[in-house]
């Protein structure tokens, strides 16, 4: 199956670069995204421009927003959304304004906000070329409104893969009605994932192991 790879804030598409290898021995078609422009209609027009067949869509982080406003745009063609380490906002919210702006874009906070569980497995070589390669997004992209209008994305099956917190966490997060879109979603399952908040880097053969198994699930 072709499986679109979206990264999350400050990372482009060699953030897959691990995973990539084990996804195609696999017999898939991995599909790395670096998404152009500077506003959050932008990255999704580059999202939707891949999605040329069924494919599942995957997204890291503040980009399990992207997938599923690609769920959203088309949702005969997503066959099934992933979401690492991440949750889909909900209609109206702002994508991911989480952090300061700084003359028109976000550059990387630095590791003092994912100090603990979210950065616990990255050593400080993985922390300096993390932030070497980080790349400032747009404050166009942060800010921009979600907006979501087509109910058939409840249809399409989601994962959830539980890297920083459990999978009961994330249940409890939901029911709490934390995340209102995944309360209605039909199908939702979840993955544990022992690492920190990026496991393309940590566990990328772990992470190739769960995005196959989404995309065949049993």
């Amino acid at each position: 199956m072709e499986i679109l790879l979206i990264p999350g804030l400050w990372l482009d598409g060699s953030a897959w670069d691990d995973v990539l290898p084990e996804l195609t021995a696999r017999g898939h078609h991995p599909v790395p995204l670096t998404l152009p422009g500077d506003t959050l209609d932008d990255h999704l027009d580059a999202v939707l421009a891949a999605l040329t067949g069924p494919a599942l869509v995957v997204g890291h982080s503040a980009a399990s927003t992207l997938a599923w406003l690609a769920a959203d745009a088309r949702p005969d063609l997503v066959a099934g959304a992933v979401f690492v380490g991440g949750f889909p906002a909900h209609d109206g919210r702002a994508y991911a304004d989480f952090f300061p702006v700084a003359d028109g874009v976000v550059p990387f906070p630095g590791w003092e906000p994912f100090d603990g569980p979210d950065s616990a497995d990255l050593d400080q070589a993985a922390r300096d070329r993390f932030t070497a390669a980080a790349i400032p997004v747009p404050a166009g992209v942060t800010g921009g409104v979600v907006r979501l209008r087509d109910e058939r994305r409840f249809d399409v099956p989601v994962t959830v893969v539980c890297p920083e917190f459990s999978p009961d966490e994330a249940r409890e997060w939901i029911a709490a009605g934390d995340v209102p879109e995944l309360a209605k979603a039909k199908n939702v399952r979840f993955a544990d994932l022992d690492s920190g908040h990026w496991p393309m880097f940590t566990r990328p053969a772990e992470l190739a192991a769960l995005l196959a198994e989404a995309a065949h699930p049993a």
